[in-house]
């Protein structure tokens, strides 16, 4: 399993709560059909103003590769790409490979695995 960290940067006049609104409402249900894995979506609250960052669970890079051309056909996303797209001044993807030890190591990833890997006990 890989784990997709994609980090974007908002350009300072952008209204997060647009973005945020367009994103919930037409690009995340066209996304989760297709790539499956979303392991969730934040915002920061300290350090680096306007940043958004998404983590994305794939079986390995064909995966992933697979999953994002498929997405790219789809009418949906590119209708929210259309509204986002102008909002983003940088994006940055990492691809990132589970520890031995790490609580979430395979897919399909979980509530339970999720509620363990960010559990404070």
């Amino acid at each position: 399993m890989i784990v997709e960290q994609r980090t974007y940067i908002l350009h300072t006049g952008a209204s997060l709560r647009d973005y945020l609104a367009a994103y919930e409402g037409i690009g995340l249900p066209a996304q989760k059909p297709i790539l499956g894995g979303f392991l969730g979506y934040f915002l920061t609250e300290f350090g680096r103003q306007n940043e958004l960052n998404h983590f994305w669970a794939y079986a390995d890079l064909e995966d992933r590769r697979t999953r994002r051309t498929q997405l790219a056909k789809s009418p949906q996303w590119q209708e929210c790409l259309a509204i986002i797209r102008p909002m983003i001044m940088t994006m940055e993807n990492k691809i990132m490979y589970p520890t031995s030890f790490s609580p979430i190591r395979s897919l399909p990833v979980s509530v339970d695995d999720a509620h363990t890997a960010f559990s404070t006990n």
